[in-house]
C-alpha cells in the first residue's frame, strides 16, 4: 500500500459495560463531537477530535441502545431498556425530557431541522415527537413490521429510512401519509443502515455484504461481498471514495467505494465478544461489545480540518 502511515490509536475509557452505539455531530463553530451509548445506561459525550470526555448523561435505568446529536450538537438523545427515550441539554448535561414508551426503545433520531425526534423499538411503532411541545402526545406512524432497529431522516425530513432486528430490508416511508413506499430488499437482516452526509447513498450491511443505494431513486449503486458477516459499514464523508467495514472475525477494512478493493486491513487481536459499530466523521471511529472505544485518525486528501494533502492515516 502506498502512502500509508500508521498512528496510535486514542482510546476513550470510561464506559462501564459494553459500547453499542456511536454518533458524530457535524462539524460546529466549537468544534464536532463524538457520543457514546452503552449497555451501562450512561451515555457520554466527548471531543470528537481529541476523545477526551466531556460529560456523562445520567439518567437511564437501563441499557442504552442508541444516541444521537442534533445537528448544533445542542442536545443529545438517547434510546434505552427502560422503556424510554430522553432529551438531554448536551452544554448543561440536564435532562429536558423523557419520553415514555411500553417497550424498550432501540432507536432515535433528530430531525434535520432538529424539531422532531424519531423513536422506535420492540413495540414495532414509529413515534414522532415534538420537540418544541415536550408534553404533546407523539405522532404514530403506522406499525412497522418488525422490532425497530435503526432510524434515519431523508429527504429534509420527508422520508424516514428504518430497518428490523428480525427481517431483512430497509423501509422507507412517507411521513406525510405514515405509510411505507419502497423496500429495499436485503437477503438478510439490516445490522447497520446509515445516510451518506451529501444525502446521495444509503449505506446498509446484512450478512457478509455491503449495499449502497441511491438514496433519492432507491436503486442498488454497488454491492460488494466482505470476507465475514458485517456488523456496520460507514462511507467516509468528505469524498466518498472509501468506505470501512467490520465484522464477526475482528477485522477493520478500508475499501475503495468504486471498485471495491481492499485498501487497508487492521486487526484487533482481542477475544473480546462481537464488533459493533463503525462510524465516520472528520475522524473515524469504532467499537465492539466491551467496554471502551477508540478513535482513529482517518484524514482524506485535502481533509477541511487540515491543509496539508496526504492519503489516509489508520491505525492497527
Amino acid at each position: 500500500m502506498d502512502k500509508k502511515k500508521v498512528v496510535a490509536p486514542l482510546v476513550c475509557h470510561g464506559h462501564s459495560r459494553p459500547v453499542v452505539d456511536l454518533f458524530y455531530s457535524p462539524i460546529t463553530p466549537d468544534g464536532f463531537f463524538l457520543v457514546s451509548a452503552s449497555k451501562d445506561s450512561t451515555p457520554m459525550l466527548r471531543n470528537g477530535e481529541t476523545g477526551d470526555w466531556i460529560g456523562t448523561f445520567q439518567g437511564h435505568k437501563g441499557a442504552v441502545w442508541s444516541c444521537c446529536l442534533d445537528k448544533h450538537a445542542l442536545r443529545t438523545a438517547s434510546a434505552s431498556a427502560d422503556f424510554s427515550a430522553k432529551l438531554w441539554d448536551a452544554l448543561t448535561g440536564d435532562e429536558l425530557h423523557s419520553f415514555e414508551h411500553k417497550h424498550i426503545v432501540r432507536a432515535c433520531a433528530f430531525s434535520e431541522d432538529t424539531q422532531l425526534l424519531l423513536t422506535g423499538g420492540i413495540e414495532k411503532v414509529l413515534r414522532i415527537f415534538d420537540l418544541n411541545r415536550l408534553d404533546a402526545p407523539p405522532r404514530e406512524v403506522e406499525n412497522s413490521p418488525g422490532s425497530v432497529r435503526t432510524l434515519a431522516w431523508l429527504h429534509s425530513d420527508q422520508t424516514i429510512l428504518s430497518t428490523c432486528t428480525d427481517m431483512g430490508g430497509v423501509r422507507l416511508w412517507d411521513v406525510r401519509t405514515g405509510k411505507i413506499f419502497r423496500t429495499l430488499e436485503t437477503k438478510s437482516s439490516v445490522t447497520s443502515a446509515e445516510v451518506s452526509q451529501d444525502g446521495r447513498y444509503i449505506t446498509t450491511a446484512d450478512g457478509s455484504t455491503v449495499k449502497f443505494w441511491d438514496a433519492n431513486h432507491f436503486g442498488l449503486v454497488k454491492s460488494y461481498n466482505m470476507p465475514c458477516i458485517v456488523e456496520s459499514a460507514s462511507l467516509e464523508p468528505t469524498y466518498g471514495n472509501k468506505f470501512v467495514a467490520g465484522g464477526e472475525d475482528m477485522w477493520v477494512r478500508v475499501f475503495d467505494f468504486h471498485t471495491g478493493a481492499e485498501v487497508g486491513e487492521f486487526l484487533y487481536s482481542f477475544h473480546y465478544q462481537n464488533f459493533c459499530t463503525t462510524s465516520f466523521s472528520a475522524l473515524i471511529s469504532w467499537t465492539w461489545d466491551f467496554y471502551f472505544l477508540r478513535i482513529f485518525l482517518f484524514f482524506f486528501s485535502m481533509s477541511p480540518l487540515f491543509n496539508f494533502p496526504l492519503d489516509y492515516i489508520f491505525v492497527v
